[in-house]
């Protein structure tokens, strides 16, 4: 059974910067593709990064390219989301997903979702 586990939210300023982390189990974590998507009170939920399973293609929304990096360790398992520059409007609950065709290309094929972490960036 596929867990994945998201740490590093919290409650930060405009303009300031987070790193969450998303810790996987129970799959060949090299071998799937990873992602990030978000949901703001309110809204429905909303692809933010993609990273393919070798880390060599990663995908971004428009609203976040240029200021949010994806990343990955295959070693641990995990992946990353850097996040600078925020903005009040990236406040939002960020989950964890992975999809087992290892591409991220298509948002449909992550089928496998984390808890969720909290993002609230302060004007």
């Amino acid at each position: 059974q596929v867990q994945l586990g998201e740490s590093g939210g919290g409650l930060v300023q405009a303009g300031g910067s987070l790193r969450l982390s998303c810790a996987a189990s129970g799959l060949t974590f090299s071998t799937y593709a990873m992602g990030w998507f978000r949901q703001a009170p309110g809204k429905e939920r909303e692809f933010v990064a993609a990273i393919n399973w070798s880390g060599r293609s990663t995908f971004y929304a428009d609203s976040v390219k240029g200021r949010f990096t994806i990343s990955r360790d295959n070693a641990k398992n995990t992946v990353y989301l850097q996040m600078n520059s925020l903005k009040p409007e990236d406040t939002a609950v960020y989950y964890c997903a992975a999809d087992d065709t290892g591409w991220g290309s298509r948002r449909s094929d992550f089928r496998s979702w984390g808890q969720g972490t909290q993002v609230t960036v302060s004007s």
